[in-house]
C-alpha cells in the first residue's frame, strides 16, 4: 500500500523563536546534544524581540533573519546557474514516544486507511516487530524524525523524494546512511539561502530620467544601500546551524535596445571600494564613464527600460564548518524607464 502523508498542527516546546540564540556551536561529530520536547509536527511562525532579531519556525527549522534585507523593494536572489535549487524536502525530529502515539492512534481508530496498513503499522511502531509500544523506552534519548516539505515548494516534485516512513534516531546518532536527505548544516545552509533577501537595483544616472543619443550616460550604485546580508538556519533540537551570507560584487548594465553601447562594452561594472562604478561630477561630461550605457537611437515617444542587476556572491559557514563556502552566486535586478531625445540643432 502506498505510503499515505498526514498533517496536524503543532509545536515543538523546544523549537522556540527566540531558540536560536540557544543553539551549540560544537563540531558536527553527531546529531543531538540532549535536552526534551512536547515534539510534534511544528510549523511556520514568526517572531521579533522588538529589538531586530526576527526569527521563524518552519518545520524543525529555525530562521533569524535580523541580518537580511529589509524594506519594501527587497527580493529574493535567483541562482546565477539557473538550475539549482535549495531541497525540497528534508527529515528531522519531528516527535517524542508520546507525541507519536498521539499522532498515529487517531489514524489507526478512524479506520480510514485499511486494516492491513494499520495492523503493519501497529506491529512496526506498538507491538515490538521494530519498535515496542513506540519507544517509550527511550524518551529523553533521540526523535522520531519525519519529512518536512520546504515552504513555498509543496506542488513541487522533488518534495516527493522524501517518502520513507518514519523512523528513530537516538540523541548523538546519525540518522541512517540510507537517507539522504536527513537535515546537515549543509542543506540549512541551503534553506537559508532560499530566505536571502536583498534590495531592489536602481542605478543612480547621470543625466537623471533622460539624456541624448550619443551621449555617455553615467551609472553607479552605493554599495553602502547594498551592504552584505545573512540569514541563519538551525534545528535548535540538534545543535546544528548555518549562516548563508551575501554580499555584492558586480552591476550588470542591460540598456533595452540594441542600439546602445554599454561601459565597460561586457555592460558588468565591477565593485571598487564602496561603489560599483563612479558618480558624476561637474566636468567629467567629455570623459568615458568606468559604468554606463551610450545610446545611439531615440526612444521617440516612448523610453527605454534599463535593466540593473547585481550578482552577489554567497557562501556559507555552519557547525563543524570553519571555512566560508561558496553557493551558486545570486542575482537580482530591477527595470527602470530612460527617455533618449535626440540633440536639437538651430539652421541658421
Amino acid at each position: 500500500m502506498p505510503v499515505l502523508r498526514y498533517r496536524k498542527t503543532g509545536t515543538v516546546a523546544v523549537v522556540a523563536s527566540a531558540a536560536i540564540m540557544m543553539c551549540s556551536a560544537q563540531a558536527f561529530a553527531g546529531y543531538g546534544h540532549g535536552g526534551s520536547t512536547n515534539g510534534s509536527n511544528t510549523h511556520a511562525s514568526g517572531n521579533s524581540d522588538g529589538k531586530g532579531n526576527v526569527s521563524a519556525i518552519a518545520g524543525a527549522v529555525v530562521f533569524d533573519r535580523s541580518q537580511n534585507g529589509s524594506g519594501g523593494s527587497v527580493g529574493p536572489v535567483t541562482a546565477a546557474s539557473g538550475s539549482w535549487t535549495p531541497p525540497a524536502c528534508y527529515y528531522a525530529p519531528k516527535y517524542t514516544p508520546a507525541k507519536l502515539q498521539e499522532y498515529l492512534e487517531p489514524i489507526w481508530n478512524a479506520e480510514s486507511t485499511g486494516p492491513e496498513w494499520d495492523l503493519e503499522q501497529r506491529n512496526k511502531y506498538v507491538n515490538g516487530g521494530e519498535y515496542k509500544d513506540f519507544n517509550k523506552a527511550k524518551t529523553g534519548k533521540g526523535y522520531w524524525w519525519d519529512s518536512y516539505v520546504t515552504e513555498g515548494r509543496e506542488g513541487d516534485p522533488d518534495a516527493l523524494k522524501c517518502d520513507k516512513p518514519i523512523f528513530w534516531v537516538d540523541t548523538g546518532a546519525a540518522p541512517p546512511a540510507n537517507i539522504p536527505e536527513a537535515i546537515t548544516p549543509e542543506m540549512l545552509a541551503q534553506l537559508a539561502y532560499a530566505e536571502i533577501r536583498v534590495p531592489s537595483t536602481k542605478v543612480e544616472l547621470a543625466p537623471a530620467g533622460t539624456t541624448k543619443v550619443n551621449l555617455p550616460t553615467w551609472a553607479w550604485l552605493d554599495t553602502v544601500k547594498f551592504k552584505p546580508v545573512s540569514v541563519t538556519a538551525s534545528v535548535p533540537l540538534l545543535g546544528v546551524r548555518a549562516t548563508t551570507t551575501a554580499e555584492p560584487v558586480s552591476l550588470r548594465i542591460e540598456p533595452g535596445t540594441a542600439d546602445a553601447e554599454t561601459y565597460p562594452a561586457s555592460g558588468v561594472c565591477e565593485i571598487s571600494g564602496d561603489h560599483i562604478g563612479e558618480a558624476y561630477a561637474k566636468g567629467k561630461a567629455k570623459e568615458t564613464p568606468p559604468c554606463g550605457v551610450k545610446y545611439l537611437r531615440s526612444s521617440g515617444d516612448g523610453s527605454y527600460t534599463l535593466r540593473a542587476t547585481v550578482t552577489w556572491k554567497i557562501h556559507w559557514t555552519g557547525t563543524g564548518v570553519a571555512d566560508a563556502r561558496n553557493l551558486p552566486d545570486g542575482t537580482f535586478g530591477a527595470g527602470q524607464d530612460v527617455v533618449v531625445q535626440e540633440i536639437q540643432s538651430i539652421n541658421r
